[in-house]
């Protein structure tokens, strides 16, 4: 029961049914927390009552919760001091046979007295390689500790995934725009076939290419058209495509989204922008066949740009690239936006240098108040996560910011931070009164962490 209690305190939100007898955790719960700087995923598992079984047959037994509070807990269960038991040993041994290569942290729990709990965690150091932490979930005591080590942990993790991370490029548009042969011109080969007749591809093709920022994953796709199309075609292949084109988009980092320059922007082009936005991916805007334009002078893009941003109002922070995919004029500018949109997209900024740019913001324009005179307070503002990049704001009241002013956030965000080519996630939760501004769980705090509902973040399972 121990780390149920613990998933609670890590999120400041009853999510867990937290009774005194084990067993009572069936189904997996998952919160996304964020301390510091750092956003991941807190998961929370069943007891292990026994360990003496095949590596998978255990795994399979960590299921997880959906619950209702602490409203079960015996006053002297919360009372109760740590100790270590057959089963805890058990258990690190299992650990250290399966999982030597993981970063495991032991922290006991029900250890109400920060003075007392040293010695309530002197029997956990017979376990060898584990550095026992005293905690108490309930009160959350030793929890700012714990939460620095997992940060410690992730940034580790971190900079392993970024050792082998390949960003992927999905190629989308509507039907014969021009994807596969930007494809084609990008590899240099006839890696997909290019015909006049729409609908040719089928399939999203996955190529690697060696750009001169790296190694990226370039993915073609079919022709996007509106579901009443697809469906009045009566072709269940198109409508096949068509959903294999949205997963695409969802497995992608940076999306492409081709038109044509001498067609107009439908609603079918905006219906992909608004799926771009949403799934959180990088986007650059690539205007092919730009030598069917007649007449063209220098003010040409401006005027076409123009145009564009009033119909892709959605993808306003996203970068133009003209091209010309049949004779491969320009196409090279499309692979160094999409680099470029890439690093903006898993760019950090520091908490000082993101509070700064709050403090301006604020001293420009101040949160309006209401008809009953409360005004809305920002206390700090931290970036929890990247891809998209995601800032959460805490403030004393999130109701008291309209969604004018958080636009107004995100504007002053992107003119003095910058991340063109991204979508960006502004969050805001409450948070009681603090002295100033500052960038949450530092050393020893022993504070707790603030739930954050977000789209990405790293897993980490907490067992008993």
């Amino acid at each position: 029961m121990n780390q149920k209690i613990l998933l609670l305190a890590f999120l400041k939100e009853n999510k867990a049914i937290v009774v005194d007898e084990p067993g009572v955790t069936r189904d997996r719960l998952y919160g996304r927390s964020f301390w510091g700087d750092h956003e991941f995923m807190v998961v929370d598992t069943g007891g292990v009552i026994t360990v003496s079984k095949s590596k998978n047959e255990v795994m399979e037994e960590l299921a997880i919760t959906t619950t209702i509070g602490m409203e079960g807990i015996p006053l002297a269960s919360r009372e109760a001091a740590a100790g270590l038991t057959a089963a805890d040993v058990e258990i690190a041994d299992w650990l250290r046979k399966h999982y030597s290569h993981k970063f495991v942290i032991l922290a006991v729990n029900k250890c109400e007295s920060p003075k007392k709990g040293i010695m309530q965690v002197s029997d956990f150091w017979t376990l060898g390689s584990f550095s026992p932490l005293p905690i108490s979930a309930l009160s959350g005591t030793g929890t700012g500790e714990l939460l620095d080590l997992v940060c410690s942990g992730l940034e580790d993790l971190h900079e392993e995934q970024d050792e082998d991370y390949v960003p992927a490029i999905s190629i989308v548009g509507r039907p014969n725009v021009g994807k596969s042969s930007i494809l084609n011109a990008l590899v240099g080969e006839d890696r997909t076939i290019v015909s006049p007749i729409s609908g040719t591809t089928r399939d999203a093709i996955d190529t690697e290419f060696t750009g001169p920022d790296g190694q990226f994953r370039l993915i073609d796709t079919a022709g996007i058209r509106k579901r009443a199309a697809v469906a009045s075609s009566g072709s269940t292949t198109e409508a096949l495509s068509v959903n294999r084109a949205f997963r695409a988009i969802r497995r992608s980092d940076v999306v492409a989204l081709v038109i044509e320059a001498m067609a107009c922007i439908t609603e079918q082009d905006f219906k992909i922008a608004e799926r771009i936005e949403k799934e959180g991916k990088g986007c650059l805007i690539v205007v092919n066949k730009w030598d069917t334009i007649p007449n063209k002078n220098q003010q040409s893009a401006v005027y076409y740009e123009q145009d564009v941003r009033e119909k892709l109002r959605i993808l306003q922070w996203a970068p133009i690239v003209y091209a010309t995919a049949i004779s491969g004029h320009s196409v090279d500018r499309v692979i160094v936006a999409a680099s470029e949109v890439e690093k903006e997209r898993s760019r950090r900024l520091s908490t000082a240098t993101l509070n700064q740019v709050v403090q301006e913001a604020l001293a420009f324009k101040s949160p309006p108040r209401t008809r009953g005179g409360k005004r809305g307070r920002i206390y700090y503002c931290t970036q929890a996560a990247i891809r998209p990049p995601t800032f959460v704001f805490f403030v004393n009241d999130a109701n008291l910011f309209p969604e004018t002013y958080r636009r107004y956030m995100e504007k002053q965000l992107r003119k003095d931070a910058g991340f063109p080519g991204t979508p960006i996630r502004l969050l805001w939760r409450n948070r009681r009164k603090m002295g100033k501004m500052d960038g949450g769980g530092g050393k020893g705090s022993g504070g707790r962490a603030q739930l954050s509902l977000k789209s990405r973040g790293r897993k980490l399972a907490l067992t008993s």
